[in-house]
This record gives structure tokens, C-alpha cells and sequence, in this order.
């Protein structure tokens, strides 16, 4: 979605979901999440996290709304100019 203000951009998948305790450590580097995904492949933990990085620096929001078994929804924000 566009306005004036910025762009919002929702993606959504109806994988497996995320416990609530690890939807808090997503985006955190210390953290090195990693967990398998709907058909049990794995993943670094790295993606959201440089995602959640890139985001920031250019003045933005990520966030991730889940329920384990009905999927995940994350939700990138950014301002119209990252000069504001």
C-alpha cells in the first residue's frame, strides 16, 4: 500500500507458524534463530535479520504477526523519504 507517508508491504504465508517466544528473538543478531519450515527445510536465521537491518537503516519497521499452524504475516513500513 502506498500514501503519502511511505509504503506498507504485507507478506503472508500459511506455513507452520512461529511460537510466540521466538517471534520475539526473529530480528535479533545475537539470537541466531533458525528453525525447520513447513516441509522441514532449514535456513541460517540470517534472512530476517539482515531484512530487519536494512529496514532500520533506511528508517523503517518490520514486524511479524504468527499463530502456530495458520502461517505468518510480516509487515515492512517505510517512510516516504528515509531523510525524515
Amino acid at each position: 500500500k502506498l500514501t503519502p507517508e511511505g509504503c506498507s508491504i504485507s507478506v503472508s504465508d500459511e506455513g507452520i507458524g512461529i511460537q510466540p517466544e521466538i517471534q520475539e528473538k526473529l530480528f535479533n543478531p545475537k539470537e541466531g534463530i533458525s528453525s525447520p519450515g513447513t516441509t522441514g527445510e532449514s535456513g541460517s536465521g540470517l534472512g530476517l535479520i539482515i531484512c530487519s537491518e536494512f529496514i532500520e537503516k533506511n528508517k523503517g519497521t518490520i514486524s511479524v504477526e504468527s499463530q502456530p499452524g495458520n502461517g505468518s504475516t510480516f509487515v515492512v513500513n517505510l517512510p516516504a523519504s528515509a531523510s525524515h
